[in-house]
């Protein structure tokens, strides 16, 4: 516990320190839209989600009452740009469809509902697992809960921290136990940590320059590499 309570606090000052504040899901959008955004970024690149956000606001759809005057194929060929947009139509109608019969068709009312008792609530939902449910409750309904995802799972075990089953609830743990339970904070850690993923710390990570370097046992032995001295 206390490695990562050390641990934890430098890995965000330095990653802040390198990259600068993220700005995820800017105030602008409207929260159901970043509900529809955690649920279509599944498996897809953000860049391709904005596509389909974009098709889903011309058409009319962005809400849940657009979403359910859609039929299933309607809706999956505006959301063709975000791949397996089959079973991504199914999601979201399965989303819209739950908040339609339980809430009144109101996020409000939804997000109401205590953080235990609402992430349950999505959980149980057609097509939404712990990392998007997360995302949701973060980036829409404003809690402080921490998002965990493979980005996260890839830095943390080159950083020599990871827990001792790899549940997602345990990879959650670590930083929930040793970070302040603030939205702020785990907004842009989160967020951080997705950029230093795909700048550095990718599939074959690119360790010369990284920030994080000298409190890395996996890239350390770069710094003793000939050609960096």
């Amino acid at each position: 516990m206390s490695r990562q309570r050390d641990l934890l606090p430098q890995v965000y000052d330095r990653l802040l320190a390198a990259y600068g504040p993220q700005g995820w899901w800017p105030g602008d959008d409207s929260a159901f839209t970043v509900v529809v955004g955690a649920i279509l970024t599944q498996s897809a690149a953000w860049a391709n989600v904005e596509k389909a956000l974009a098709n889903l606001e011309r058409a009319g759809a962005l809400s849940p009452r657009g979403l359910l005057g859609l039929s299933e194929e309607e809706l999956a060929r505006l959301l063709r740009p975000s791949v397996y947009y089959k079973a991504k139509a199914r999601k979201l109608r399965a989303f819209a469809e739950m908040l339609a019969a339980d809430f009144g068709g109101s996020l409000e009312r939804l997000f109401s509902l205590p953080l235990e008792a609402l992430r349950a609530r999505l959980l149980a939902t057609h097509g939404i697992g712990p990392e998007t449910a997360d995302d949701i409750l973060l980036y829409a309904a404003c809690r402080p809960v921490f998002v965990v995802d493979a980005y996260t799972r890839r830095i943390f075990s080159r950083l020599g921290l990871r827990p001792e089953r790899e549940a997602y609830e345990d990879w959650q743990a670590i930083f929930t136990s040793a970070l302040p339970q603030d939205v702020t904070l785990f907004n842009e850690y989160h967020a951080l940590l997705v950029r230093h993923a795909k700048v550095s710390c990718r599939k074959v990570p690119l360790c010369e320059g990284c920030g994080l370097l000298e409190l890395c046992p996996t890239g350390r032995p770069v710094l003793s590499a000939p050609e960096l001295r």
